[in-house]
Protein backbone atom coordinates (compact mmCIF):
# COMPACT_ATOMS: atom_id res chain seq x y z
CA UNK A 1 0.00 0.00 0.00
CA UNK A 2 2.88 2.24 1.09
CA UNK A 3 4.45 1.42 -2.39
CA UNK A 4 1.18 2.69 -4.08
CA UNK A 5 0.79 5.43 -2.54
CA UNK A 6 4.05 7.15 -3.42
CA UNK A 7 3.88 8.28 -6.81
CA UNK A 8 0.15 9.90 -6.44
CA UNK A 9 1.42 11.90 -3.67
CA UNK A 10 5.08 13.07 -5.74
CA UNK A 11 3.91 14.05 -8.49
CA UNK A 12 0.26 15.84 -6.93
CA UNK A 13 2.74 17.44 -4.63
CA UNK A 14 5.68 18.78 -7.49
CA UNK A 15 2.88 20.15 -9.92
CA UNK A 16 2.29 22.63 -7.38
CA UNK A 17 6.11 23.51 -7.13
CA UNK A 18 5.45 24.71 -10.96
CA UNK A 19 3.59 27.81 -9.45
CA UNK A 20 7.19 29.49 -8.61
CA UNK A 21 7.43 29.76 -12.83
CA UNK A 22 4.37 31.29 -12.98
CA UNK A 23 4.12 34.69 -14.27
CA UNK A 24 1.51 36.49 -11.86
CA UNK A 25 0.47 39.56 -13.08
CA UNK A 26 -2.02 42.43 -11.81
CA UNK A 27 -5.78 42.02 -11.85
CA UNK A 28 -6.39 42.40 -15.63
CA UNK A 29 -10.46 42.95 -15.45
CA UNK A 30 -12.56 44.65 -17.71
CA UNK A 31 -16.22 46.09 -17.92
CA UNK A 32 -18.88 43.44 -18.69
CA UNK A 33 -18.47 42.52 -22.22
CA UNK A 34 -21.21 42.30 -24.59
CA UNK A 35 -21.91 41.28 -28.46
CA UNK A 36 -19.80 38.01 -27.90
CA UNK A 37 -22.18 35.81 -28.91
CA UNK A 38 -22.29 34.23 -31.60
CA UNK A 39 -19.01 33.16 -30.33
CA UNK A 40 -16.28 35.05 -32.30
CA UNK A 41 -12.91 37.52 -32.06
CA UNK A 42 -9.71 36.44 -30.21
CA UNK A 43 -11.99 34.35 -27.29
CA UNK A 44 -13.07 31.85 -29.44
CA UNK A 45 -10.94 29.00 -30.56
CA UNK A 46 -13.48 26.91 -32.01
CA UNK A 47 -16.98 24.83 -31.88
CA UNK A 48 -16.59 21.46 -30.25
CA UNK A 49 -17.30 18.30 -31.83
CA UNK A 50 -20.19 15.61 -31.12
CA UNK A 51 -19.78 12.19 -30.76
CA UNK A 52 -21.47 9.15 -29.23
CA UNK A 53 -21.02 7.03 -26.57
CA UNK A 54 -23.29 3.74 -26.97
CA UNK A 55 -24.08 2.79 -22.92
CA UNK A 56 -25.25 -0.79 -24.21
CA UNK A 57 -21.83 -1.63 -25.21
CA UNK A 58 -19.12 -3.57 -22.72
CA UNK A 59 -17.45 -0.47 -20.69
CA UNK A 60 -14.33 -1.74 -21.97
CA UNK A 61 -15.95 -0.62 -26.01
CA UNK A 62 -17.68 2.45 -25.45
CA UNK A 63 -14.75 4.91 -25.88
CA UNK A 64 -13.04 3.43 -28.40
CA UNK A 65 -14.24 5.00 -31.92
CA UNK A 66 -13.58 8.87 -29.85
CA UNK A 67 -10.26 7.22 -28.63
CA UNK A 68 -9.64 5.82 -31.91
CA UNK A 69 -10.00 9.91 -33.40
CA UNK A 70 -8.88 11.59 -30.65
CA UNK A 71 -5.32 9.33 -29.75
CA UNK A 72 -2.86 12.00 -31.24
CA UNK A 73 -3.72 14.71 -28.88
CA UNK A 74 -4.29 12.40 -26.04
CA UNK A 75 -1.10 11.19 -26.59
CA UNK A 76 0.43 14.66 -26.61
CA UNK A 77 -1.18 15.60 -23.81
CA UNK A 78 -0.05 12.86 -21.92
CA UNK A 79 3.50 13.46 -23.18
CA UNK A 80 3.34 17.05 -21.36
CA UNK A 81 2.22 15.74 -18.01
CA UNK A 82 5.51 12.92 -18.16
CA UNK A 83 7.97 16.42 -19.33
CA UNK A 84 6.09 17.74 -15.99
CA UNK A 85 7.06 15.03 -14.29
CA UNK A 86 10.60 14.26 -15.21
CA UNK A 87 11.09 18.06 -14.36
CA UNK A 88 11.26 17.39 -11.43
CA UNK A 89 12.73 13.83 -11.04
CA UNK A 90 14.87 13.81 -14.48
CA UNK A 91 15.74 9.73 -13.83
CA UNK A 92 12.07 9.49 -15.30
CA UNK A 93 11.52 6.81 -12.03
CA UNK A 94 8.11 8.59 -11.25
CA UNK A 95 6.56 8.47 -14.53
CA UNK A 96 7.64 4.75 -14.18
CA UNK A 97 6.18 3.83 -10.53
CA UNK A 98 2.82 5.42 -12.12
CA UNK A 99 3.09 3.05 -14.38
CA UNK A 100 3.25 -0.16 -12.18
CA UNK A 101 1.19 0.94 -9.25
CA UNK A 102 -1.61 2.91 -10.26
CA UNK A 103 -3.15 0.10 -12.41
CA UNK A 104 -3.18 -1.50 -9.11
CA UNK A 105 -5.78 1.40 -8.13
CA UNK A 106 -7.67 0.87 -11.27
CA UNK A 107 -9.41 -2.18 -9.97
CA UNK A 108 -10.50 -0.54 -6.99
CA UNK A 109 -12.80 2.03 -8.34
CA UNK A 110 -16.31 1.38 -8.78
CA UNK A 111 -17.69 -0.26 -12.25
CA UNK A 112 -17.94 0.46 -14.63
CA UNK A 113 -15.41 3.35 -14.75
CA UNK A 114 -12.02 0.90 -14.03
CA UNK A 115 -13.21 -0.81 -17.34
CA UNK A 116 -13.50 1.90 -18.75
CA UNK A 117 -9.97 3.57 -18.71
CA UNK A 118 -9.00 -0.09 -19.45
CA UNK A 119 -10.63 0.24 -22.87
CA UNK A 120 -8.73 3.75 -23.07
CA UNK A 121 -5.45 2.45 -22.30
CA UNK A 122 -5.65 -0.07 -25.11
CA UNK A 123 -6.98 1.73 -27.99
CA UNK A 124 -4.74 4.87 -27.34
CA UNK A 125 -1.52 2.76 -26.34
CA UNK A 126 -1.50 4.67 -22.89
CA UNK A 127 -0.33 3.15 -20.12
CA UNK A 128 -3.10 2.18 -17.94
CA UNK A 129 -1.68 3.77 -15.08
CA UNK A 130 -1.30 7.26 -16.88
CA UNK A 131 -4.97 6.62 -18.11
CA UNK A 132 -5.58 6.37 -13.86
CA UNK A 133 -3.81 9.60 -13.80
CA UNK A 134 -5.06 11.99 -16.13
CA UNK A 135 -9.01 10.78 -14.18
CA UNK A 136 -7.73 11.54 -10.53
CA UNK A 137 -6.25 14.79 -11.48
CA UNK A 138 -9.90 16.66 -11.89
CA UNK A 139 -9.97 15.95 -7.97
CA UNK A 140 -7.30 18.08 -7.17
CA UNK A 141 -7.00 20.62 -10.51
CA UNK A 142 -10.30 21.91 -11.35
CA UNK A 143 -11.40 25.68 -10.59
CA UNK A 144 -14.46 26.66 -12.72
CA UNK A 145 -17.41 29.55 -13.10
CA UNK A 146 -21.17 28.22 -13.25
CA UNK A 147 -23.98 30.17 -13.24
CA UNK A 148 -28.12 29.58 -13.29
CA UNK A 149 -30.29 32.07 -14.48
CA UNK A 150 -34.34 32.43 -14.73
CA UNK A 151 -35.58 34.51 -17.42
CA UNK A 152 -38.95 36.04 -17.40
CA UNK A 153 -40.73 33.43 -18.93
CA UNK A 154 -39.35 30.68 -16.63
CA UNK A 155 -36.94 29.40 -18.56
CA UNK A 156 -33.37 28.21 -16.87
CA UNK A 157 -30.20 29.01 -18.91
CA UNK A 158 -27.16 27.23 -16.90
CA UNK A 159 -23.99 28.44 -18.26
CA UNK A 160 -19.98 27.81 -17.07
CA UNK A 161 -16.45 28.29 -18.10
CA UNK A 162 -14.27 24.91 -17.19
CA UNK A 163 -10.71 26.01 -16.21
CA UNK A 164 -8.42 23.06 -15.28
CA UNK A 165 -4.66 23.30 -14.68
CA UNK A 166 -3.88 25.38 -12.32
CA UNK A 167 -0.10 25.15 -11.36
CA UNK A 168 0.72 22.44 -14.08
CA UNK A 169 3.26 23.92 -16.06
CA UNK A 170 3.68 27.75 -16.94
CA UNK A 171 4.86 28.39 -20.23
CA UNK A 172 6.94 31.56 -20.38
CA UNK A 173 7.02 32.31 -23.71
CA UNK A 174 3.79 31.71 -24.75
CA UNK A 175 2.32 33.16 -21.28
CA UNK A 176 -0.12 30.18 -20.74
CA UNK A 177 -0.52 26.83 -18.89
CA UNK A 178 1.05 24.17 -20.57
CA UNK A 179 -1.33 21.55 -19.95
CA UNK A 180 -4.33 23.55 -20.05
CA UNK A 181 -3.76 24.30 -23.92
CA UNK A 182 -3.12 20.24 -24.22
CA UNK A 183 -6.40 20.17 -23.06
CA UNK A 184 -7.88 22.40 -25.16
CA UNK A 185 -8.08 19.67 -28.28
CA UNK A 186 -9.69 16.96 -26.58
CA UNK A 187 -12.63 19.13 -25.38
CA UNK A 188 -15.62 16.97 -27.18
CA UNK A 189 -19.61 16.91 -26.48
CA UNK A 190 -20.68 13.39 -25.77
CA UNK A 191 -24.66 12.37 -26.56
CA UNK A 192 -24.78 9.02 -24.17
CA UNK A 193 -27.31 6.57 -25.45
CA UNK A 194 -28.94 3.56 -24.52
CA UNK A 195 -31.43 1.89 -26.95
CA UNK A 196 -30.40 3.98 -29.29
CA UNK A 197 -31.99 7.06 -27.38
CA UNK A 198 -30.10 10.05 -25.46
CA UNK A 199 -30.07 9.78 -21.48
CA UNK A 200 -27.65 12.53 -21.13
CA UNK A 201 -25.46 15.12 -22.81
CA UNK A 202 -21.90 16.08 -21.86
CA UNK A 203 -19.29 18.10 -22.51
CA UNK A 204 -15.89 16.38 -21.33
CA UNK A 205 -12.19 15.55 -22.28
CA UNK A 206 -11.71 12.62 -24.24
CA UNK A 207 -10.00 10.50 -21.98
CA UNK A 208 -11.85 11.35 -18.95
CA UNK A 209 -14.76 9.28 -17.82
CA UNK A 210 -16.19 11.16 -15.21
CA UNK A 211 -18.68 14.43 -15.74
CA UNK A 212 -17.41 18.06 -15.25
CA UNK A 213 -20.82 19.41 -17.53
CA UNK A 214 -24.02 17.72 -18.34
CA UNK A 215 -27.87 17.88 -19.09
CA UNK A 216 -30.73 15.08 -18.92
CA UNK A 217 -32.85 16.73 -21.50
CA UNK A 218 -36.30 17.97 -19.98
CA UNK A 219 -34.79 17.07 -16.50
CA UNK A 220 -32.13 18.73 -15.22
CA UNK A 221 -28.83 20.55 -15.77
CA UNK A 222 -25.54 19.56 -13.56
CA UNK A 223 -22.17 21.67 -13.27
CA UNK A 224 -19.71 20.34 -10.66
CA UNK A 225 -16.83 23.04 -10.05
CA UNK A 226 -13.79 22.80 -7.51
CA UNK A 227 -14.78 24.06 -3.54
CA UNK A 228 -11.79 25.41 -2.01
CA UNK A 229 -9.71 23.55 0.86
CA UNK A 230 -6.22 23.26 2.46
CA UNK A 231 -5.65 20.00 1.75
CA UNK A 232 -7.99 19.91 -1.94
CA UNK A 233 -8.58 16.26 -2.81
CA UNK A 234 -5.34 14.53 -1.58
CA UNK A 235 -6.92 13.63 1.75
CA UNK A 236 -9.53 11.51 0.00
CA UNK A 237 -7.66 10.35 -2.51
CA UNK A 238 -4.71 9.11 -0.09
CA UNK A 239 -7.98 7.18 1.76
CA UNK A 240 -8.74 5.67 -1.14
CA UNK A 241 -5.42 4.19 -1.47
CA UNK A 242 -5.23 2.85 1.98
CA UNK A 243 -8.52 1.47 1.71
CA UNK A 244 -11.05 3.70 3.00
CA UNK A 245 -13.41 4.12 0.36
CA UNK A 246 -16.58 5.04 1.78
CA UNK A 247 -16.48 8.00 0.02
CA UNK A 248 -17.40 8.66 -3.99
CA UNK A 249 -14.67 10.55 -6.75
CA UNK A 250 -16.81 13.59 -7.07
CA UNK A 251 -16.44 13.48 -10.96
CA UNK A 252 -17.90 9.97 -11.01
CA UNK A 253 -20.70 10.77 -8.91
CA UNK A 254 -21.75 13.59 -11.10
CA UNK A 255 -21.99 10.79 -13.70
CA UNK A 256 -23.90 8.45 -12.07
CA UNK A 257 -26.60 11.38 -11.21
CA UNK A 258 -26.87 12.14 -14.90
CA UNK A 259 -26.77 8.52 -16.23
CA UNK A 260 -29.47 7.18 -12.99
CA UNK A 261 -31.38 10.02 -11.71
CA UNK A 262 -35.03 10.23 -13.35
CA UNK A 263 -35.95 13.72 -11.94
CA UNK A 264 -34.80 17.15 -10.69
CA UNK A 265 -35.49 15.91 -6.68
CA UNK A 266 -33.56 12.54 -7.61
CA UNK A 267 -30.75 14.45 -8.65
CA UNK A 268 -30.58 16.55 -5.74
CA UNK A 269 -31.15 14.11 -3.24
CA UNK A 270 -27.98 12.07 -4.23
CA UNK A 271 -25.87 14.92 -4.61
CA UNK A 272 -27.04 16.39 -1.46
CA UNK A 273 -26.62 13.36 0.50
CA UNK A 274 -23.16 11.53 -0.72
CA UNK A 275 -19.92 11.80 0.73
CA UNK A 276 -17.29 12.72 -1.66
CA UNK A 277 -13.52 12.15 -1.90
CA UNK A 278 -12.71 15.69 -2.50
CA UNK A 279 -14.64 19.12 -1.78
CA UNK A 280 -16.69 20.36 -4.55
CA UNK A 281 -19.83 22.80 -5.16
CA UNK A 282 -22.29 21.01 -7.45
CA UNK A 283 -24.71 23.68 -9.45
CA UNK A 284 -27.75 22.02 -10.30
CA UNK A 285 -30.75 23.36 -12.49
CA UNK A 286 -34.04 22.16 -12.99
CA UNK A 287 -37.09 22.85 -15.47
CA UNK A 288 -39.45 24.60 -13.16
CA UNK A 289 -39.45 28.08 -11.92
CA UNK A 290 -37.16 28.39 -8.89
CA UNK A 291 -34.85 25.08 -9.51
CA UNK A 292 -31.45 26.31 -8.83
CA UNK A 293 -29.39 25.03 -6.69
CA UNK A 294 -25.58 24.95 -5.84
CA UNK A 295 -23.06 24.09 -3.13
CA UNK A 296 -22.89 20.60 -1.26
CA UNK A 297 -24.48 20.07 0.48
CA UNK A 298 -27.20 21.68 -1.52
CA UNK A 299 -28.96 24.56 -0.35
CA UNK A 300 -32.03 26.10 -2.32
CA UNK A 301 -31.47 29.67 -3.30
CA UNK A 302 -32.58 32.40 -2.31
CA UNK A 303 -33.04 34.50 -5.54
CA UNK A 304 -33.54 33.57 -9.25
CA UNK A 305 -29.71 33.59 -9.50
CA UNK A 306 -26.91 30.78 -8.63
CA UNK A 307 -23.32 30.92 -9.46
CA UNK A 308 -19.65 30.38 -8.34
CA UNK A 309 -16.31 32.27 -9.52
CA UNK A 310 -14.52 35.26 -9.45
CA UNK A 311 -15.89 39.09 -8.49
CA UNK A 312 -16.62 39.73 -11.84
CA UNK A 313 -19.16 37.14 -12.49
CA UNK A 314 -22.21 38.67 -9.70
CA UNK A 315 -21.36 42.32 -10.76
CA UNK A 316 -21.74 41.36 -14.79
CA UNK A 317 -24.63 39.63 -13.79
CA UNK A 318 -26.36 41.86 -11.89
CA UNK A 319 -26.71 44.20 -14.84
CA UNK A 320 -28.64 41.96 -16.51
CA UNK A 321 -32.51 42.29 -16.05
CA UNK A 322 -34.25 39.33 -15.64
CA UNK A 323 -36.26 39.89 -19.13
CA UNK A 324 -32.67 40.59 -20.90
CA UNK A 325 -31.27 37.11 -19.38
CA UNK A 326 -30.32 34.85 -22.24
CA UNK A 327 -27.59 32.36 -23.86
CA UNK A 328 -26.46 35.59 -25.05
CA UNK A 329 -26.02 37.75 -22.27
CA UNK A 330 -24.71 34.44 -20.30
CA UNK A 331 -22.05 34.47 -22.63
CA UNK A 332 -21.28 37.75 -22.32
CA UNK A 333 -20.65 37.09 -18.53
CA UNK A 334 -18.46 34.48 -18.75
CA UNK A 335 -16.48 36.18 -21.57
CA UNK A 336 -15.56 39.09 -19.51
CA UNK A 337 -11.93 38.74 -17.59
CA UNK A 338 -11.29 37.04 -14.91
CA UNK A 339 -14.21 34.93 -15.26
CA UNK A 340 -12.18 34.28 -18.80
CA UNK A 341 -9.19 33.22 -17.71
CA UNK A 342 -5.61 31.33 -18.87
CA UNK A 343 -6.95 28.26 -17.33
CA UNK A 344 -10.45 28.56 -19.40
CA UNK A 345 -10.36 25.79 -21.63
CA UNK A 346 -14.12 26.06 -23.02
CA UNK A 347 -17.52 27.75 -22.41
CA UNK A 348 -20.69 25.41 -22.06
CA UNK A 349 -24.96 26.94 -22.47
CA UNK A 350 -27.37 24.77 -21.41
CA UNK A 351 -31.22 25.23 -21.59
CA UNK A 352 -33.05 22.56 -19.37
CA UNK A 353 -36.59 22.69 -21.15
CA UNK A 354 -34.91 22.56 -24.76
CA UNK A 355 -32.74 20.16 -24.18
CA UNK A 356 -29.79 21.91 -25.79
CA UNK A 357 -26.06 22.09 -24.95
CA UNK A 358 -23.51 24.18 -26.78
CA UNK A 359 -20.14 24.28 -25.72
CA UNK A 360 -17.08 26.47 -27.06
CA UNK A 361 -13.15 26.19 -26.77
CA UNK A 362 -11.89 29.80 -25.28
CA UNK A 363 -8.97 31.65 -25.21
CA UNK A 364 -8.05 34.13 -23.35
CA UNK A 365 -6.01 36.87 -24.93
CA UNK A 366 -2.79 38.79 -23.06
CA UNK A 367 -2.94 40.81 -20.80
CA UNK A 368 -5.18 37.87 -19.22
CA UNK A 369 -5.42 36.55 -15.55
CA UNK A 370 -3.44 33.01 -14.63
CA UNK A 371 -6.58 32.33 -13.26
Amino acid sequence: MVNMMSPVVVLLAVTFLSVSLAQFVPPFTEDCRSDMYPPNGPTFRGAVSWYTVNLDLPPSKRWSALIADKKKDLVTMMQAVRDLANAFVPSGKLIEVVDVTLPIMAKTLPKPFGEEMKGIADVSGIPLGEVVLFNIFYEVFTVCTSVVAEDDKGNLIHGRNLDFGLFMGWDMKNKSWIITEKLKPLVVNLDFQRNNKTVFKSTNFAGYVGMLTGIKPQTFTLTMNERFSLDGGYIGILEWVLGQRDGMWMSFLTRSVLENANSYEEAKTRLATTKLLAPAYFILGGNQTGTGLHHHPLQRAQHRLVGTGPEAEPLCMNQITQKNISSKTIYDVLSTKPVLNKLTTYTSLMQVSKGSLESYIRDCPNPCMPW
